[in-house]
């Protein structure tokens, strides 16, 4: 063979590692309180980083889902296809418990260590939406104790079974959420679906939906006015008499990323439903629902940062450029070792918010004000800051990062996706503001969590007392949102990597991220810094 068609320095596969083997993240879980679930979430890791869970990924991902409207003789049918692929992720997620198990396991931390698995489990991220609805419907679900009491053991149940049957008749179900319309978007209030009541308490829906992601799922909560106003209701997919419900799909989405997951159009017909909490209460009643998804927004853009370094750091451990490793380059060294810092600081901050859920849901008061602002706060700071990480990750394989094959096109097209679903990143910095004026005592917990690390770092005390004042000045806060959702979760990274991080991290974060001395790009760390530890915490391993 000419030596022209010798392959060399090209980077071998990134197969067989463990995504929980990462410090930042196995630190977090036992600090949150979910040390007996070390084993486990190791476990799904190891899956996570197979050749045949990955392939599951990209199957996923390229065969994308049909929709059939029609069955061959022209009966209405309303089902999508997906790739066996899918339904692999689909089943092991569900077995190890991703979806609503939480609610079913009564020991601490349960909810910890499922964020935990959320976060090594790096396959694909799209089949992951209706399993964090599944996750998040439950609370809201308890506002009808009946219909709780029926489907919450499905939800929790760690069975899979993707078919369309009457949904006590199955081992497990999922649920989605139908809520937007395409005149009101977030503005949920602006809904034009029409709720009316039937002789047997149940209400038929009429209208459409913008967004309604995961049509397959076995139950969905739906927004629409009913005489009262505004509320929530359940819908099933299959009615108790077995017949299919009158929810129609009229188109699925042809979305930037998340190919795997088909996100639809839907008409109702006279579908049938059950209220669930009270007429006019629907706002309140999916709160939780928002909070929990939301909670999982911050978690995939964690995850998704430091799935993009382990693609980065493995590239640069083996390929060659001008004599020597690129992970041994000065100038690479800086751009890893600042991608590693931002993961690491998105990763503690997501955990401490599954910390809070999980105090929050065992009824800790101070701990569920500091989620209802800290959420909200991170959850705008954490996604604005994935897609800017993703794409200097690929950049770091240089051209074979901008292909397919990588995974890191994938990677990039789906960042942008946290930063919008439950709320973009107006409506997220707006909701932190609203939790300062419904809940104003949220603000005191905020800086008495804050207040643990004062006077241990001259740069972190700064910005403390910088964000005092900005949420003191309320004339122009609405203008000023974003940068108060910012300062907010700067702040609580801050506290957090001073309290629990490698000082090595904690120092490089406090003096480009608060002590601004940094560029306008990743790779523009000060020097002085000891990034040998930084890089070590990052590298991939079995």
């Amino acid at each position: 063979m000419p030596d022209t068609h010798i392959v060399t320095n090209q980077v071998p596969p990134l197969e067989n590692y463990n995504p929980a083997s990462s410090p930042v993240l196995l630190e977090a879980l036992v600090r949150e309180g979910g040390q007996w679930g070390v084993d486990e979430v190791t476990e799904l890791g190891a899956l996570s980083g197979t050749a045949q869970a990955q392939r599951w990924g990209e199957l996923a991902d390229r065969n994308r889902p049909i929709l059939h409207t029609h069955d061959r003789y022209g009966h209405r049918i309303d089902e999508v296809e997906y790739d066996p692929a899918y339904h692999e992720l689909m089943r092991t997620a569900i077995s190890h418990g991703l979806h609503a198990a939480p609610w079913a396991d009564d020991r601490p931390g349960a909810h910890v260590v499922r964020a935990a698995k959320t976060s090594v489990w790096t396959v694909e991220p799209g089949h992951m939406c209706p399993i964090s609805m599944t996750y998040a419907v439950v609370p809201a679900l308890r506002f009808n104790p009946e219909l709780a009491q029926v489907y919450e053991p499905l939800l929790t149940s760690r069975a899979y079974d993707p078919e369309l049957k009457i949904p006590t008749a199955k081992a497990g179900v999922t649920a989605g959420m139908s809520m937007t319309e395409k005149q009101g978007g977030s503005d949920v209030r602006a809904n034009t679906t029409q709720a009316t009541r039937n002789g047997d308490g149940s209400y038929r829906l009429t209208g459409h939906k913008w967004f309604t992601s995961a049509p397959m799922c076995d139950i969905f909560l739906v927004l629409a006015q009913a005489a009262g106003g505004l509320s929530c209701f359940l819908l099933p997919r299959v009615l108790p008499d077995g017949t299919r419900n009158r929810m129609f799909l009229q188109r699925l989405k042809n979305k930037l990323g998340n190919h795997a997951n088909a996100s639809a159009e839907v008409e109702y017909d006279g579908a049938i439903a059950w209220l669930v909490g009270e007429e006019g209460r629907g706002v309140p009643t999916i709160i939780e629902m928002v909070n929990l998804t939301r909670l999982d927004c911050t978690l995939a853009s964690a995850t998704s940062m430091r799935t993009g370094l382990t693609h980065a750091i493995h590239h640069a451990q083996h390929r060659k450029a001008f004599g020597a490793y690129l992970i041994d380059q000065p100038l690479m060294r800086n751009v890893l070792a600042d991608l590693a810092v931002e993961a690491e600081a998105a990763t503690m901050v997501a955990m401490r918010m599954a910390g809070a859920t999980d105090n929050a849901v065992r009824g800790d008061h101070t701990e569920a004000l500091l989620r209802r602002i800290g959420l909200a706060a991170s959850k705008y700071w954490v996604c604005k800051r994935s897609t800017p990480h993703a794409a200097e990750a690929l950049e770091c394989l240089g051209g074979n990062g901008y292909v397919e094959d990588s995974g890191m096109p994938r990677l990039y097209r789906e960042a942008p996706l946290m930063g919008i679903w439950e709320g973009s990143g107006n409506v997220s910095a707006l909701d932190t503001l609203r939790a300062m004026a419904t809940r104003p005592e949220c603000v005191d917990v905020l800086f008495s969590e804050l207040g643990t690390t004062a006077g241990q770092d001259p740069r972190l005390d700064a910005h403390v007392e910088d964000l005092k004042r900005q949420l003191g000045d309320s004339e122009t806060i609405q203008y000023r949102a974003r940068t108060v959702a910012e300062g907010i979760c700067l702040a609580l990274q801050g506290s957090l990597l001073v309290r629990h991080g490698h000082p090595a991290v904690a120092e490089a974060f406090l003096a480009t991220r608060l002590g601004r001395q940094w560029g306008g790009a990743f790779g523009t760390l000060p020097t002085g810094l000891d990034l040998a530890p930084i890089l070590e915490r990052a590298l991939v391993k079995g």
